[in-house]
C-alpha cells in the first residue's frame, strides 16, 4: 500500500480527476464558457477546465463585421484539446457555430425552408457562403436567374439561400440564390399578370434585342414584340426600330397564363395602311414602287409604308424567262408596275413589271404582219426548227420543214449556224402565246406566197389563185422515186404529185414515164403547212368521170364506161373546134 509521502501514479491520477473532474469527457464537445479578458484580437474564455482558453475575436463575427463581444459575456465554444503544450485549452467558437449550424440547417433542409447566409468569398465553379457558421457552396449558375459579371456588391450581405444539397459526412452543403428569386420573381409575374387584360396599352422598357424581336420589361415581367408586330413597313431587324433602353409604347396582343408568356405589339397602335386599299390600288393602276427584298420567285415592291406587292417572276420580263429576278432588278430600284390583283383579306397585292412596258409581240406584229420579210440571227437550234433573234428582244422560230424545198428536215438544220445572219418571212404571229412563225425556203424563186390565204400562181400566171379541186396545167420540175416535183405556170407555184397520184391503174402510177419539162393537167387537191399546193391526176381522172357519167347517162342505160368517156371526148373536141 503507497504512503501519501510517496504518491504512485494511480494516486496522481486520482488526485487530478478530483480536482479537474472528468477532463476527457469536454473534448469534441460544445460547452459554455464566459469571457474573462479581451487581449488584443483574442477572447480569453473560462470553461471549467484547469486553464483558460483562447479564441480569436474573427471567430464571433459575421464574415465582414467586427465582433460584438465583452468581458463576462457567455458564449459557447467546443472544446479541441483540454491542454496543449503551453497548458491552455484549446477552443474553437467557428466549430461550435459549425455544430449548431448543422443541427438548425438539418432541420430546414427537411423542411425546405429558406436560410439565411453571407457570401464571403470565390472558389472555383462559385462562391462560399456562411451558413451561420456551416460553410456551402453556391455554384456560379445558381447566383442568379440571368448571368451575373460582377457578384461584389452581393458579398458579406445577409440574404436568404435555398439549400439544394447537403452532406453532414462529408461536411458539404450546396445552396441556390437563383431559386429564392425564381421563387419571388414567379409570384411577382403572378400578380402582375392578373393586372393585365389583351388589348391593353402600357409603357415598357427595351431589355434585350434578338435576331426575331425584343423582350420588353413591363415593371417585373417581360414581354417578346416580335419583329413582325415593330410596324407595317417590312423591319430587316428590330435595332433597326429600336435600342437597350428605350422606353416604348406597346399593346398587349394575348396573354398565356399557363406559360405566363405575353406577346406584344406597337404597330397595333398605328392605323393600317390595308385599310382601303382596294380603293386605292385598283387594278390596271399604273403606280411608282421601291424594290425591298427580292427571292427566288420574285421580288418584292414598296408601294407605301406598310403596303407591299409581289411582282411574280413570270410578271417580270416579256423576253427574259427562266431567269433569277436579282438579274432584272436590284433592291431599293424604283420601278413602275401595274396592279394585277388585290386580296384586302389576305394582305396581298399582286403586281407585273413587264406590263408596264409595251408588248414586244404585239409590236412586233404591228411592225411585221404576216407576209413580210424579216431578218435576224440565229441563236439557237434544236431537233425541231431554228430560233431567230428578231427586233425588241423576241424570237421566231423556223420549223425544219419550212427552212428549203427538197431537203430533209435533219438536212435542213445543218444547213445554217448559230451566229449566222439569215433572212425569213413571217407566216404567223400569235401574240398571246408570244409564239412567232417563220419560214425561210418560201423566200426561194417559184415558192407560194403568204398572207393571201390560199396559195396563188404568180409570174405569167397573172396572179390567178389555186384554189382547191381546180384543174391546172403544170410542168414537171423533178422525177423522183415518191413522185414528181412540178409547178403551174413558167414561175408559178411549186408543188408535189405523190406516186399513188400519178394514175388511177397502177401501171399509170410510175414517175419514170415523166420527163422533166413535160407538161399535163392536174387537180390541186389542198395545200400543206407552208401554203404549198399538192396536185393529183388520180382526182382529176375520177372527177371527169363523175362529170361524165352525170352529163351522158348512167351504167344503168346499157351504154359501157368507154361509149360514155367516148361521148364525152367528142363532145370536149366538139367545143374546141366551135
Amino acid at each position: 500500500m503507497a504512503s501519501s509521502a510517496n504518491p504512485t501514479r494511480d494516486d496522481f491520477a486520482a488526485l487530478l480527476e478530483e480536482t479537474l473532474g472528468d477532463a476527457d469527457g469536454f473534448e469534441g464537445r460544445v460547452v459554455k464558457g464566459t469571457v474573462t479578458a479581451i487581449e488584443n484580437d483574442l477572447a480569453v474564455i473560462d470553461v471549467g477546465l484547469k486553464s483558460e482558453g483562447r479564441v480569436p475575436l474573427r471567430e464571433f463575427a459575421m464574415p465582414g463585421q467586427k465582433a460584438d463581444l465583452k468581458v463576462g459575456d457567455e458564449v459557447e465554444v467546443y472544446v479541441d484539446r483540454v491542454e496543449n503544450i503551453h497548458g491552455e485549452a484549446m477552443l474553437s467558437r467557428d466549430r461550435a457555430r459549425r455544430e449548431a449550424a448543422w443541427d438548425t440547417l438539418e432541420t430546414e433542409f427537411a423542411k425546405t425552408a429558406r436560410v439565411e447566409g453571407v457570401i464571403f468569398g470565390r472558389v472555383k465553379g462559385g462562391f462560399t457562403v456562411d451558413l451561420n457558421g456551416a460553410v456551402a457552396f453556391l455554384p456560379g449558375s445558381q447566383v442568379d436567374i440571368r448571368p451575373v459579371r460582377d457578384v461584389t456588391p452581393l458579398m458579406d450581405i445577409p440574404q436568404p439561400f435555398q439549400i439544394l444539397k447537403m452532406d453532414r459526412k462529408r461536411g458539404n452543403i450546396v445552396v441556390s440564390r437563383r431559386a429564392i428569386l425564381e421563387e419571388t420573381r414567379a409570384e411577382q409575374r403572378s400578380g402582375l399578370i392578373l393586372s393585365l387584360a389583351e388589348g391593353q396599352i402600357i409603357d415598357g422598357v427595351v431589355k434585350n434585342i434578338t435576331d426575331y424581336g425584343a423582350f420588353v420589361d413591363l415593371g417585373g415581367i417581360d414581354g417578346l414584340l416580335h419583329v413582325t408586330d415593330l410596324s407595317y413597313k417590312r423591319v430587316g431587324h428590330p435595332s433597326e426600330v429600336l435600342n437597350i433602353g428605350d422606353t416604348v409604347k406597346v399593346q398587349i396582343i394575348r396573354i398565356n397564363k399557363d406559360t405566363q408568356r405575353i406577346s406584344l405589339g406597337m404597330k397595333q397602335l398605328e392605323s393600317d395602311p390595308w385599310d382601303g386599299a382596294m380603293e386605292k390600288y385598283p387594278i390596271g393602276a399604273k403606280l411608282s414602287g421601291r424594290v425591298t427584298n427580292i427571292t427566288e420567285y420574285g421580288a418584292f415592291v414598296e408601294l407605301e409604308a406598310g403596303i407591299e406587292g409581289l411582282v411574280h417572276v413570270s410578271e417580270m420580263s416579256w423576253t427574259k424567262k427562266n431567269v433569277h429576278p436579282g438579274k432584272i432588278v436590284s433592291t431599293s430600284q424604283e420601278v413602275d408596275v401595274i396592279v394585277l390583283e388585290v386580296d384586302s383579306e389576305k394582305r396581298r397585292i399582286s403586281l407585273g413589271l413587264k406590263q408596264a412596258i409595251s408588248n414586244p409581240w404585239e409590236a412586233f406584229a404591228e411592225a411585221h404582219p404576216v407576209g413580210s420579210t424579216v431578218e435576224g440571227e440565229v441563236k439557237n437550234a434544236t431537233e425541231f426548227g431554228l430560233f431567230i433573234g428578231l427586233d425588241n428582244d423576241v424570237d421566231g422560230m423556223v420549223h425544219m420543214s419550212d427552212i428549203a424545198w427538197g431537203v430533209s428536215g435533219e438536212d435542213a438544220l445543218n444547213l445554217h449556224r448559230k451566229g449566222e445572219t439569215v433572212q425569213a418571212i413571217v407566216l404567223d404571229i400569235d401574240a398571246e402565246k408570244e409564239r412567232i412563225s417563220l419560214g425561210m425556203k418560201q423566200l426561194e424563186r417559184g415558192a407560194p406566197a403568204v398572207g393571201g390565204g390560199a396559195a396563188t400562181e404568180g409570174g405569167d400566171a397573172g396572179g390567178a389563185r389555186l384554189n382547191k379541186n381546180a384543174i391546172v396545167t403544170v410542168t414537171v420540175l423533178e422525177v423522183r422515186d415518191a413522185g414528181l416535183e412540178v409547178q403551174t405556170g413558167d414561175a408559178g407555184a411549186t408543188g408535189f404529185i405523190k406516186r399513188t397520184d400519178l394514175g388511177r391503174d397502177r401501171d399509170e402510177q410510175r414517175p419514170e414515164r415523166f420527163q422533166v419539162g413535160q407538161k399535163f393537167d392536174a387537180m390541186v387537191t389542198g395545200f400543206d403547212r407552208s401554203k404549198k399546193p399538192t396536185f393529183s391526176i388520180k382526182a382529176m381522172q375520177i372527177s371527169e368521170e363523175k362529170q361524165a357519167v352525170a352529163q351522158y347517162g348512167s351504167s344503168d342505160s346499157g351504154a359501157s364506161l368507154g361509149d360514155i368517156l367516148g361521148e364525152a371526148l367528142k363532145a370536149r373536141s366538139g367545143d374546141t373546134k366551135k
